[in-house]
């Protein structure tokens, strides 16, 4: 996995001879690109002084505000990964929710509900604390199937009909949920459909020797704990989405990212059994890729992508959209382990 991304690179030419040069006044031209990127470099680093050991979910939720995509954030219990989308919340100019999801959560808790005015025999809208910019939904996977049924409207299309009537979400909206991998009691696994909805998929591993030891350097006393000061508006964040948008991808890495996705599908292309996947990665996951790399290629400072862009935001692009099958378990494999394959074995451009 590539280092934090603090520093934009030095501008060189697209090494494709077909990618022409970015047009004279252009945002990618005039260095706005490198200006709008700046605020968002900072956020990483200004939040990994509160999240020590976790650099890579830091950038990586990052990635997910740029890319205007949801994410799933999975560890153990003890690895800050409440602590790091809190901390993040409080660098953004924009509304925020944490919901802690239990099995008797209900899907009005989330969307709203309606609320009978006896006075005139009306009823009136009442919204529920999903109408907000950034969303964290705690123990995502504590929540049975009709709530969770409930988020995937408001997911793919911003979107929740309540009575009837058709609310729009604020604008940015994103959800960012997190799940314990080994504490299975009580827990109701995501369905397929709605692990879809997210475009990436952070794994959080534990902290090196000397990471756990800052960590209990820094909060392992009564005094003030370190707080984000970075500020960011949801201007900013558009602006930053529409220099995004401008960033080029070659046609060669368009082809690249098809290939990728279209090996999860075909593992013996990759030199896998055809029975470790029983279904691979869907359409979804090509955009996703596509639009993760741009964003990757902003923070970065560049105004075209390139390879190593890609498999940067791969593993956590298709991680979870692999359903294994029995070979996989039979060889003691993982999404992870064939996601590596894929990226191993398919050729560049």
């Amino acid at each position: 996995m590539d280092a934090p991304i603090l520093e934009p690179e030095p501008h060189t030419p697209h090494p494709s001879p077909e990618t022409p040069p970015a047009p004279a006044g252009s945002a990618l031209a005039n260095g706005e690109l490198a200006e709008a990127a700046a605020p968002f470099r900072r956020l990483i680093q200004d939040v990994g002084t509160v999240v020590v050991g976790q650099e890579t979910l830091i950038e990586t939720m990052v990635l997910a505000l740029l890319a205007d995509g949801h994410l799933l954030i999975e560890g153990v219990p003890g690895l800050a990964k409440t602590t790091a989308v809190a901390a993040l919340s409080e660098a953004l100019g924009v509304g925020f929710q944490r919901l802690q999801f239990t099995p008797d959560l209900l899907p009005a808790d989330l969307v709203g509900t309606q609320i009978y005015r006896p006075q005139d025999g009306t009823f009136t809208v009442e919204k529920g604390p999903l109408f907000s910019n950034l969303i964290l939904a705690d123990e995502i996977n504590r929540a049975p199937a009709k709530v969770q049924s409930a988020l995937l409207e408001a997911m793919q299309e911003r979107q929740v009909t309540l009575g009837g009537q058709t609310f729009d979400l604020p604008r940015p909206f994103l959800v960012m949920a997190t799940q314990n991998p080994i504490e299975q009691e009580g827990t109701y696994p995501l369905p397929e459909a709605q692990l879809d909805r997210f475009m990436m998929k952070a794994s959080v591993g534990y902290p090196s020797r000397e990471q756990e030891l800052l960590i209990l350097e820094r909060m392992a006393r009564l005094g003030p704990r370190p707080r984000v000061t970075a500020q960011l508006t949801a201007g900013a964040i558009d602006q930053a989405r529409r220099c995004i948008d401008g960033v080029r991808l070659d046609p060669a890495l368009r082809g690249y990212i098809v290939d990728l996705v279209q090996a999860t599908r075909r593992p013996e292309s990759v030199g896998l059994p055809e029975a470790v996947v029983q279904t691979g990665a869907s359409p979804r996951a090509t955009l996703a890729l596509a639009l993760a790399a741009k964003a990757v290629a902003f923070l970065r400072g560049r105004s075209y992508t390139m390879p190593d862009d890609i498999k940067r935001v791969a593993p956590e692009v298709l991680r979870h959209r692999l359903v294994l099958g029995f070979e996989a378990e039979a060889e003691g494999l993982e999404g992870d382990d064939v996601v590596a394959r894929v990226l191993d074995r398919t050729p560049l451009p």
